[in-house]
């Protein structure tokens, strides 16, 4: 097989079945903490279904999740169609060898969005979003693949806020439209992901990037300011209460518009999300 083709379908294995280091970090300083049993007992549950989840190299979640592609791409590389194309031959190797759940919608558009034409048995099948490119100073082509589930698409939301010239005016809108997001998602503690950009594309891209690059151990002031507001919430794991309905927030702030708005994209990742790992091509 292709090394490129063997090195993406290892690394989306890897993606949807294992914790990072950080990631684990998290959950054991949480569960070291939690003054919630249930709260307590869930986030137990849920690092232990890691574990076993990397020892067998098996899904995390029966979600297996969209493949997302982060391409991160230095200034000395090049980045010929072929490689694209072997990227893609990977994603569907990888999809197969994971395996991934069956989501593929066949048919047209119309059969596409109205669920008509069956679904694909071919786990494979699965397209991946579209790649998204980032220019880097270092002399790297590397590949971040996210395994993004339903649950936190369907409760994330893209939205204006307006700055009234304050970042505490930001933060307070996030935590107020992010706790009840949080809350019916169910699948908590969560790992909140903020994209702040001059449009919903933008906003969804650094949203992106910041899932793909953010890291439990390092928190700036303005993550941690919105993880401790959303925890004063006391949701908890599943709703049960306690102090840990959000681990922690990955946010990444783009270039801004002299404007009185700002664009804001917020994804409430599940307890097994961002479900991410990366390559170097």
């Amino acid at each position: 097989m292709n090394n490129i083709v063997e090195k993406v379908a290892g690394c989306l294995v890897e993606a949807g079945s294992t914790f990072r280091e950080d990631q684990k970090e998290a959950y054991r300083r949480a569960i070291a903490t939690e003054e919630s049993f249930g709260s307590c007992w869930v986030m137990k549950q849920v690092l232990e279904n890691a574990i076993v989840a990397e020892h067998n190299k098996g899904p995390l979640c029966d979600d297996t999740g969209i493949p997302h592609l982060f391409l991160e791409i230095g200034r000395n590389r090049t980045l010929p169609g072929e490689v694209i194309g072997q990227i893609y031959e990977g994603i569907k190797v990888g999809l197969r060898r994971l395996p991934g759940r069956p989501m593929a919608i066949k048919g047209d558009d119309y059969h596409r969005i109205d669920q008509s034409g069956g679904l694909d048995s071919d786990p494979g099948g699965l397209a991946p979003a579209p790649l998204l490119l980032k220019y880097v100073d270092d002399d790297v082509l590397r590949l971040t693949i996210l395994m993004l589930g339903g649950g936190p698409a369907i409760r994330g939301v893209t939205q204006r806020i307006f700055h009234r010239h304050s970042v505490e005016a930001v933060i307070m809108e996030i935590v107020t439209r992010a706790i009840p997001a949080v809350r019916e998602l169910g699948c908590s503690p969560c790992t909140l992901a903020v994209g702040i950009g001059r449009s919903q594309f933008e906003a969804t891209s650094m949203m992106m990037e910041a899932m793909a690059t953010g890291n439990y151990n390092i928190q700036s002031d303005f993550e941690k300011a919105i993880t401790d507001r959303i925890n004063e919430s006391r949701t908890g794991a599943l709703g049960l209460g306690g102090q840990t309905s959000v681990l922690a927030t990955f946010a990444k702030v783009g270039p801004q518009r002299a404007s009185g708005v700002r664009i804001v994209a917020i994804r409430p990742c599940c307890c097994f999300e961002p479900r991410r790992a990366s390559v170097e091509l």
